[in-house]
């Protein structure tokens, strides 16, 4: 069969703009942000003082024209710097140190206007050239605190030429100045480490990526089908696999199983119920019914009502093993039955109608032969089963169409039967399905199962109603077969165990007859499965194997 081909998936890499830029783009981005508000707030108040009047005791000795004018400019570019900085991704260096260079230059000129270093807006210069050391790199961070540091000694210079400062206010700015250096010289090292992390951190961000990424890969292509339920039984993770075998469509964690997987999550709340974790759950059909499915569940952190692991195995892979063992053994000894069993048990049946023959027979001796004839024939047909196992590999497959075949099948079972018109018939389909099988095997299958809903089922139901559907299963399109009837059911546990060999009903019989069916249906690849029947009853249906991928 025809197996797709997976690639391995790329690794992760930073896109190509984050290539070129700095390790620490992320902080400095971040950094400018914070910068970009903090400068639009603190112009803000210092406009409002500005405009509250000369007589506010920040204003009272120097220009007040200045300062308003100042800060009205100054918030002007600090939100047009607000929209340009936030949507973008980085910033350049150059264009951050030409920022710094617009923030130095008006905080000193409202420094003028406030009345100096004395009026306490110099201080701002170290928020702006400390937060500008982070984001600027090397020598641009020192050139950033040297024109700061030269700006408050040149405005110093000015006051004191313009007669408004004492020498000694150069005290205080010499302070100021060497202050920032300091800050500045601290930020470095700083900022080195900032980058050092942050490059670290990218790279372990795309490494854990790239191990995710795998991780799932490797888990999506997986022979295995695998669910990871939590302790709500909401799905958090699947495979194609096990969604392919459940019949969902999307793969999306948080589903709830219920929802999406009513027949698993039965099989779920049952052995979770039970409280032992060896129990193993009983199989059940796939969301088309076209496969039958066996759930191995192991919880995770040793609690069944936490967490649960499950693997979803398809059960007639297992059975086909387990039932080529059984064959082998039966065709071993299907020889010594033939001769071994069949000679005496003629002998038995031609010396009952001997003895039937002899005149003077008591009615008790008469009732005694019919009972050695009729066991005789039981057991001849158990030879004839076994011997037909045996025989079961040689297929001749051809196509049919299931719409002629059934409507024929029906008329030479009934006919044969000896039943009356209708007790057998066959539902109308929208659409003639075409299949590839052995058409002696289908007949044998469908004998099988006809025979059985007259002999056991309907007839227990008080009349014979057997009915025969045909058609393609949603999802999947595979075509099936149904054999429907109106009986007492099969109870669920029970549903396994009557395609076992030797499995008899109350009516007798060889136990042969179902077992047949379904390795008649495995050698032509495809399956049988029975069901409840919505009303009463039961629905035995063959799915079978696409005819257009017969050969692939």
């Amino acid at each position: 069969m025809a197996t797709a081909e997976y690639s391995l998936p790329k690794p992760l890499r930073p896109p190509a703009d984050e290539v070129v830029r700095p390790a620490g783009d992320d902080v400095a981005r971040r950094l400018a942000r914070i910068l970009a508000v903090f400068r639009v707030a603190v112009t803000t108040a210092m406009l409002v003082v500005g405009l509250a009047g000369d007589d506010t005791p920040l204003l009272r000795t120097r220009n007040p024209d200045l300062f308003v004018t100042t800060s009205a400019a100054y918030l002007a570019i600090g939100l047009g710097l607000l929209a340009w900085l936030w949507p973008r991704r980085a910033t350049p260096p150059g264009t951050a140190l030409a920022i710094l260079g617009v923030d130095v230059v008006a905080i000193t000129l409202l420094m003028h206007a406030a009345g100096g270093v004395g009026s306490g807006i110099g201080a701002l210069l170290v928020v702006f050239v400390g937060a500008g050391s982070l984001m600027l790199r090397g020598r641009d961070a020192f050139l950033a605190a040297a024109f700061a540091a030269l700006a408050v000694l040149g405005e110093q210079g000015v006051s004191l030429a313009l007669g408004r400062t004492p020498l000694q206010g150069f005290f205080p700015a010499g302070v100021l100045g060497g202050i920032i250096f300091m800050i500045a010289s601290a930020a470095a090292p700083l900022a080195r480490r900032l980058q050092e992390s942050e490059a670290l951190a990218r790279q372990r961000g795309i490494d854990l990526a790239n191990l995710a990424q795998l991780n799932e890969y490797i888990i999506q292509n997986l022979r295995e089908s695998i669910i990871v339920v939590d302790e709500q039984d909401r799905v958090r993770l699947i495979n194609q696999s096990a969604a392919e075998h459940l019949g969902l469509r999307e793969l999306r964690p948080g589903q709830e199983l219920e929802r999406h997987a009513p027949k698993l999550h039965r099989v779920l709340c049952d052995w979770r119920r039970q409280g032992n974790t060896l129990l193993q759950p009983p199989p059940f059909l796939s969301g088309d019914g076209s496969t039958r499915i066996t759930a191995y569940l192991a919880p995770l952190g040793g609690r069944q009502d936490g967490p649960i692991l499950m693997f979803l195995e398809d059960a007639s892979e297992l059975a086909e093993k387990v039932q080529q063992s059984k064959l082998a053994a039966l065709g071993r000894l299907s020889a010594s039955i033939a001769h071994e069993i069949r000679n005496p048990v003629g002998a038995l049946s031609h010396a009952s109608q001997l003895l039937e023959e002899s005149p003077g027979l008591a009615p008790a001796d008469r009732r005694l032969i019919d009972i050695i004839r009729t066991n005789s024939r039981r057991v001849n047909e158990i030879v004839e089963s076994v011997l037909q196992l045996s025989r079961r590999d040689t297929t001749r497959p051809a196509l049919i169409y299931l719409g002629d075949w059934a409507r024929d099948f029906a008329r030479e079972f009934t006919t044969t039967l000896e039943l009356f018109e209708g007790q057998v018939a066959v539902l109308p389909a929208a659409e003639d399905v075409e299949v590839r099988i052995d058409p002696g095997h289908l007949r044998q299958i469908v004998w099988n199962l006809c025979e059985n809903a007259v002999k056991y089922a309907s007839e227990a139901a008080g009349g014979i109603q057997v009915e025969i559907g045909f058609g393609r299963l949603p999802g999947t399109r595979r075509p099936y077969l149904t054999v429907a009837d109106r009986g007492p059911g099969i109870a669920e546990e029970l549903r396994e165990q009557v395609f076992e060999p030797f499995a008899t009903g109350p009516k007798g019989g060889t136990g042969l007859g179902l077992f047949i069916s379904r390795e008649l249906c495995e050698c032509n690849r495809a399956m049988l499965a029975c069901e409840s029947r919505d009303g009463g009853g039961s629905v035995f249906r063959i799915v079978f194997a696409d005819p257009a991928r017969w050969g692939t």
